[in-house]
């Protein structure tokens, strides 16, 4: 395989028609190896537009999502250099390279211990030194840490919890994709004031459910 002409093809066929338009955006996933946080296993699929399992049976909050629903998510998070992020789902910490890149200090919460040392390995091969992975619940978000002017959930969730939006500076960003299967929304939320917070659908798509995030109460009868 041709990786340098697989990666165009991924940028030209798959992510700019998705509206990824950002020059900055687009020259960041041009030169970021997006094959080095891929598992071996799994390498033939790193330019294919589908998710990527990151380890045996990899699914809710497993994988690695689509590289055009990855560039959109990062696109519309408008990030500035000077910036704090929070992730929430490290995977195999390719969004948090990429993040890094477009900030300056990224956190990252991870629940499976096997994919908080497969990032780090990751991050750290690659040379990336202003991300730190750690080991926790994301739908708790890292208090100690806040506030932050900038959230991603790397996954679905059903609601985004008001916990998490508290840990947004006033003007910070939150970007997640929200509801149930077969139509889920992108959303953008953006703290308008102390207790004031907007929220802007940005686009309709599906992906896996981050892990220990509340699920709404289902009523029988």
């Amino acid at each position: 395989m041709n990786v340098e002409q697989a990666r165009f093809n991924m940028i030209e066929q798959q992510i700019r028609p998705w509206d990824v338009l950002d020059s900055d955006v687009l020259t960041l996933l041009a030169v970021m190896k997006r094959e080095d946080f891929v598992p071996a296993s799994q390498r033939a699929l790193t330019f294919v537009d589908m998710m990527v399992p990151l380890r045996q049976g990899g699914a809710a909050g497993q994988c690695m999502l689509e590289p055009k629903l990855e560039a959109r998510l990062l696109q519309d998070l408008r990030l500035q250099r000077h910036e704090k992020v929070l992730e929430v789902g490290t995977g195999s910490g390719y969004m948090a390279a990429l993040l890094a890149h477009r900030a300056q200090q990224v956190f990252s919460l991870e629940l499976e211990p096997e994919l908080v040392e497969m990032a780090k390995a990751n991050l750290k091969r690659a040379g990336i030194m202003n991300v730190t992975v750690r080991q926790g619940n994301g739908a708790l978000g890292l208090a100690g840490e806040s506030p932050f002017d900038a959230i991603i959930l790397s996954g679905s969730v059903a609601a985004v919890p008001q916990e998490l939006l508290e840990q947004l500076k006033v003007g910070g960003r939150l970007v997640a994709i929200v509801g149930n299967e077969p139509m889920m929304r992108a959303t953008l939320y953006t703290r308008t004031g102390e207790r004031e917070f907007g929220e802007v659908v940005l686009f309709d798509t599906v992906a896996p459910r981050l892990l220990k995030f509340p699920e709404p109460t289902r009523f029988s009868f």
